[in-house]
């Protein structure tokens, strides 16, 4: 690796590790928040202002997290049928599956940064002496995606008895963008359910105003005044 590369994953490693303690100063801010605003509503009852501020400190950043994991792991596996499309590419033009994936984590850092960031950090293992296996499951960990898991136990099959490497990732890239299809073909048909509740809300009381609005208005100006003898 060059020295502009070196540099360049070393400050990627620095920025992840960075990222942790910044999680927790924001938990640690916004508990303080909440101290210092339960303080001035509930002067009178310090134990309930207490209470009422660790637990919603303590809750509401991890489900920020866990909604930031969520949405992450999301970008991952949108992105894994066109890393592979070009994981196969490279691998057939001649390159090793670690030149392959490390090519792959810089061609997609600006339309899929999530994947990115994840392939990088196991270029990183890799030229810090960790095995390439090792490195494969690390990164299977890490993300919790389970097409991805899959992937890594193809790669480690594939390494581990020397079959074709550009044969299985089209094989699987195949069959990843078969699953991606039947994924955006389900939402689709879940759409109609998710329309009923806005439509209901938002959308019928206006056309129920614009429909019977003016025969309301109809019957207050013609049939009361004769109802009432003038």
């Amino acid at each position: 690796m060059n020295g502009d590369g070196w540099f360049r994953d070393m400050r990627y490693a620095l920025r992840q590790l960075a990222r942790a303690p910044a999680f927790t100063a924001v938990a640690v801010l916004t508990l303080s928040l909440l101290l210092f605003l339960a303080a001035g509503f509930f002067y009178r009852q310090p134990v309930i202002s207490i209470v009422l501020s660790i637990f919603i400190g303590a809750v509401i950043p991890d489900l920020w997290l866990r909604r930031a994991i969520i949405r992450r792991q999301e970008a991952i596996q949108f992105a894994l049928p066109d890393a592979m499309d070009l994981a196969v590419i490279a691998v057939e033009a001649g390159l090793g599956l670690d030149q392959a994936l490390m090519r792959v984590g810089d061609e997609i850092i600006t339309a899929h940064p999530a994947l990115a960031d994840e392939l990088r950090l196991r270029n990183l293992e890799v030229n810090m002496g960790r095995s390439r296996s090792d490195a494969l499951r690390n990164l299977a960990e890490r993300t919790g995606v389970e097409d991805l898991k899959a992937l890594i136990a193809i790669l480690i099959q594939t390494d581990k008895f020397g079959t074709s490497v550009g044969q299985a990732l089209r094989t699987f890239s195949e069959s990843l963008r078969v699953k991606r299809r039947q994924r955006a073909e389900e939402q689709a048909a879940k759409l109609a359910i998710k329309m009923v509740v806005p439509m209901v809300l938002f959308i019928f009381p206006g056309v129920f105003i614009v429909i019977v609005g003016p025969a309301f208005i109809a019957i207050i100006r013609d049939l009361l005044p004769t109802l009432s003898g003038n």
